[in-house]
């Protein structure tokens, strides 16, 4: 599966306010917006790093909107290491769901949507992902929980496995053991910002309708 799976690095300008004074005010402080008009704008090349996946011959890739919004420019790489710049079809924020286009006319290897209403509680998934940078991570777990509200989207309707998920992953494929996606991952629950085994997915279910 892992020449189906690519993974993404966008870039962006980001925009702050240089405080030019030795204080701050707390917020909502009169005197903060008064301040603000000081502060000197300073211009910045931002990196994001995340997942993805094929799911057309033709370059289609799906990924979480997340993880591309604001990107100026998006760079997909393949497990064998070859390049490419991709586009935004389509996005919607409202499930974190994002669709891709590979700029090549190239045939790409695509994987297979499965059933996510047909998933288990204890069935065993696999996820392939970037985590932290470090592309073709293969992780296993189980499937712990289903239809988990985490107040994300409109469509709460996780997926919760403890497949080892960290940031890198996002918008990566949560596989069955058939090797159908069944889950677009998009999300931990951690404290520490790091895996404890509290991942979430997007069921397949949901994600094949919006793309």
């Amino acid at each position: 599966l892992t020449p189906s799976v690519v993974y993404i690095s966008t870039t962006q300008t980001v925009v702050t306010n240089i405080n030019p004074f030795p204080f701050e005010f707390p917020p909502g402080s009169p005197f903060e917006d008064m301040f603000k008009e000081f502060g000197t704008p300073q211009t910045r090349k931002a990196r994001a790093l995340g997942s993805g996946f094929i799911i057309d011959s033709k370059g289609i890739v799906i990924t979480n909107n997340h993880v591309i919004k604001g990107a100026e420019d998006i760079i997909v790489r393949t497990d064998e290491g070859k390049e490419y710049k991709a586009k935004v079809l389509g996005a919607d924020p409202l499930s974190d769901l994002a669709v891709l286009k590979i700029e090549s006319d190239e045939e790409f290897i695509p994987v297979k949507f499965g059933n996510s209403d047909k998933a288990r509680i204890g069935d065993w998934v696999i996820a392939i992902g970037n985590p932290l940078g470090l592309s073709g991570t293969v992780t296993s777990g189980i499937i712990s929980a289903r239809n988990r509200d985490i107040g994300m989207n409109r469509y709460e309707d996780f997926i919760q496995t403890d497949a080892s998920i960290n940031v890198g992953n996002s918008g990566g494929p949560l596989f069955n053991m058939d090797g159908e996606v069944i889950g677009v991952n998009t999300a931990i629950y951690s404290i520490t910002g790091e895996s404890v085994g509290i991942a979430f997915a997007i069921p397949s279910a949901i994600a094949g309708n919006i793309v």
